[in-house]
């Protein structure tokens, strides 16, 4: 007999083993939501034919290319256009613009939707706040030669501005024209082209938000500032971090588009940027391996700049994007 009633079983035979549930093995799940599944097919092409394929090409930063020649390279050439790049003073200079206008776009553009989603969030009237959602995301879907298109008519010598300065007795100013004014004009259009749609971000995951919580703080006799700083914010939290480790991914990259539409040589000094650079050296001028490498090292950084931002932002909030 064995303890408090229990039998045990006879010789020979061992006691029955609860059933464990079987594993899902791909395969079973792949039969059982192949729908699903089948819904990522054509955005895994894509990635792969327009994004890890071209990759590939990145052995011509090792390698000689000439235009008509080998796809590959004709002859290995080791570092030698990385020692190139390393030892230009022009491409310090650019690199150095680089981090500065990424920084400040950064500084800008990561916090202002933040601050708005928590403005539209305390509106009580729907229809101002579907208003002022709207005229502040429209911006968003314009094309970037629409929205390069506006600034210089609005800042060029005879453009809106300029005649609003001479209404109040000041001389024009050639915006476009001064190395000063283009970080400036940048990164306000930045932040007009992008506020509206981070805050559309914020706003959804606000809604996640157990309400109870403020229900508690508001008995504990917590004001609206406390209950934004302890209920409100440490819920987004996971939001913020995502997108502020996407936007340090992208640092490097600032926006070629807009700035290649934007910017002449009389801009240079404070505008000209690692991709603008590398359009230029790279595709008019021809130097495709210069180019290349110039790329990679950029690529490099950018991919430094994420796995550094994810590690930090899990020692000190606990969370990041993997």
């Amino acid at each position: 007999m064995g303890i408090a009633g229990t039998v045990d079983p006879p010789p020979g035979r061992e006691r029955a083993r609860p059933l464990r549930p079987r594993r899902k093995t791909w395969r079973r799940a792949l039969r059982r939501d192949w729908q699903l599944y089948s819904l990522a097919v054509l955005p895994v092409v894509f990635f792969v034919v327009f994004r890890y394929l071209p990759m590939i090409g990145n052995v011509i930063a090792f390698r000689r290319y000439v235009p008509g020649g080998s796809l590959f390279g004709e002859k290995w050439v080791g570092l030698r256009y990385f020692r190139m790049f390393m030892g230009d003073p022009e491409f310090w200079h650019v690199f150095g613009n680089t981090m500065i206008l990424g920084g400040v776009t950064l500084l800008f553009t990561f916090p202002l939707p933040i601050v708005l989603a928590l403005l539209l969030n305390e509106v009580r009237s729907a229809k101002l706040k579907r208003f002022v959602q709207s005229v502040s995301y429209l911006p968003h879907f314009l094309s970037i030669v629409v929205v390069a298109g506006l600034i210089m008519q609005l800042l060029s010598v005879n453009g809106a501005v300029n005649q609003g300065l001479r209404a109040v007795g000041h001389a024009p100013i050639p915006f476009l024209q001064q190395p000063e004014w283009f970080r400036t004009i940048y990164v306000s259009s930045e932040v007009w082209q992008g506020l509206g749609w981070g805050t559309i971000l914020y706003l959804a995951a606000l809604t996640t938000i157990d309400h109870q919580l403020y229900e508690q703080a508001r008995i504990d006799g917590a004001n609206r500032w406390r209950q934004t700083w302890h209920v409100t914010l440490p819920g987004i939290r996971p939001m913020m971090v995502t997108l502020l480790v996407l936007n340090i991914g992208t640092f490097m990259a600032v926006g070629f588009e807009k700035i290649l539409l934007l910017y002449n040589p009389l801009t240079y000094s404070t505008a000209d940027v690692i991709p603008t650079y590398l359009y230029r050296v790279g595709v008019v001028s021809g130097s495709f391996s210069y180019g290349a490498a110039i790329g990679l090292f950029e690529s490099v950084i950018g991919l430094i700049l994420v796995v550094a931002a994810n590690q930090i932002s899990r020692r000190a909030v606990g969370t990041g994007l993997w």
